[in-house]
């Protein structure tokens, strides 16, 4: 049980107590505000605006979109300039309307007959009967893109989809026998090429083109072409003089 005594104590400590506690809150309020302050100064802003305005510095604006500095990546096809498709040598705009021949009585003498053997070797189902177009050395008809090959019965057969290269042949008949058009006039890479569909819009094409289309690739092939931006499946040139260029698929 409390005496008297200690609630005259305890009474007469109060203003004490009471005076060192408003010090002390005073001291700690000055000692939070600080701290608080503190926190929530972001790492890189100024001071105050008055001491970047008495230096007559403006502060740049933040961009709208992405962090300052770091530059947007390209996209990785830019379908707008063609970027990604691999283009036949001596190909026009894209922009220019393309003619479509079907006439093979329109092309040079020694085109026309490279073309009705190429037909008749592939209709043979005999790959090695191709060998003897193909040239050798620097005239030897390209069938990969990037670094030539030795042997290219030999890489044919290996891109068919069968040991013996009948679905590569199909597929050459295939090609050829589309319309096709003349690209590169007046240049050292002009050439006959097959099929036209190599420099036409993919997205412009007619039903009737379409179905000409469908013919060599699937339904699925044609709208992954639509999306690349390009035809990309194989394609076959010959040049004027009667040359076989190449047999290629761009990717």
């Amino acid at each position: 049980m409390r005496t008297g005594k200690d609630m005259s104590s305890r009474i007469s400590l109060a203003p004490v107590v009471l005076a060192v506690g408003l010090v002390a809150g005073s001291v700690l309020s000055a000692s939070s505000a600080y701290a608080l302050s503190e926190l929530q100064k972001i790492p890189g802003q100024p001071d105050a605006p008055a001491a970047t305005a008495q230096q007559g510095q403006t502060q740049p604006a933040a961009p709208q979109n992405g962090s300052p500095g770091v530059p947007q990546p390209d996209p990785l096809v830019n379908k707008n300039s063609g970027q990604g498709v691999d283009k036949t040598p001596g190909a026009s705009d894209d922009s220019k309307p393309v003619e479509v021949i079907y006439d093979i009585s329109k092309v040079p003498e020694p085109v026309r007959k490279m073309r009705e053997q190429i037909v008749e070797a592939a209709a043979s189902g005999d790959l090695e009967r191709l060998r003897p177009l193909m040239g050798t050395g620097a005239d030897q008809t390209q069938v990969t893109v990037g670094e030539p090959t030795d042997d290219p019965i030999g890489t044919l057969k290996d891109l068919s989809g069968d040991p013996d290269g009948d679905e590569i042949l199909a597929i050459m008949l295939d090609v050829i026998s589309t319309g096709f058009v003349h690209v590169g006039q007046g240049t050292a890479d002009e050439m006959y090429v097959w099929p036209y569909f190599a420099e036409k819009d993919l997205k412009s094409l007619t039903p009737p083109e379409r179905v000409e289309l469908l013919r060599i690739v699937t339904a699925g092939d044609l709208s992954d072409m639509q999306e690349f931006g390009g035809y990309n499946f194989y394609r076959l040139g010959i040049a004027p003089d009667g040359k076989w260029k190449f047999f290629t698929a761009g990717d």
